[in-house]
């Protein structure tokens, strides 16, 4: 398999999307059984099995048409299901269970960091790497920057995104009950930024502009951590 080819390409794409979807997912409900709501376990939702969570459109081809126009890569699995009534302190309860999606993509970014840090360091740079090398240091890097893009994408706090239920939880009552009021249009929202805004104004790169500084940050700490990792370059 050639490392240009769109096979490739895909295929570096759609694994690291998937597993961190898949996590971010099942996290979710990791989160909610711990805090009182077996709701997600009951579903049989706490599973790893990619095909209890995939969406065919959300998991795996907008996320590879995205990676092919050069656009931000994101994507959506099929909801764990979550009884928010259920938990202990619902209010609070909320707020974790919905930080623990981006959490863990943070987490998982952080592992890909160490790994590929221990990558380079096994790796013998006196020859060629082999294609098999290449195939997991390009997976571990694409699942780096997509955990990050994901857990940053899913802390904007726009309905029905993880950092609306963030907010929600953390706003006074009365503020929450206004908040809410605008759930209902989250997903119009959504679609306006990521489709109807870029085609009336594709130089604005809104998603971009709030989305990119962060995850360039964080991905240049990780980038430390990896070369730390790695260890010096022989002399």
């Amino acid at each position: 398999m050639n490392p240009d080819s769109l096979i490739w390409t895909i295929a570096t794409v759609a694994i690291p999307m998937i597993l961190a979807i898949v996590f971010h997912e099942v996290a979710h409900g990791w989160m909610a059984r711990a805090l009182g709501d077996p709701t997600a376990a009951e579903a049989k939702r706490l599973s790893l099995n990619p095909l209890r969570h995939v969406d065919l459109f959300g998991t795996i081809i907008l996320p590879g048409l995205l990676k092919l126009t050069g656009a931000p890569v994101f994507g959506w699995a099929k909801p764990v299901p979550v009884d928010f009534r259920r938990l202990r302190n619902p209010r609070w309860g909320m707020v974790a269970v919905a930080a623990a999606g981006p959490g863990i993509n943070f987490v998982l970014a952080a592992v890909s960091a160490v790994a590929l840090g221990l990558l380079v360091r096994a790796t013998d740079n006196t020859v060629e790497p082999g294609l098999g090398v290449l195939f997991l240091a390009d997976n571990l890097k694409n699942f780096l920057l997509v955990n990050l893009f994901l857990g940053m994408f899913n802390l904007l706090p726009i309905p029905p995104f993880d950092g609306s239920r963030i907010v929600m939880g953390v706003l006074p009552a009365p503020l929450a009950r206004v908040y809410g009021r605008i759930e209902p249009f989250g997903l119009i929202v959504v679609f306006a930024l990521l489709v109807i805004l870029p085609y009336f104004a594709p130089d604005l790169h809104l998603v971009e502009r709030l989305v990119g500084p962060p995850v360039e940050w964080a991905s240049s700490l990780l980038a430390q951590l990896a070369t730390m990792v790695a260890g010096p370059e022989p002399m």
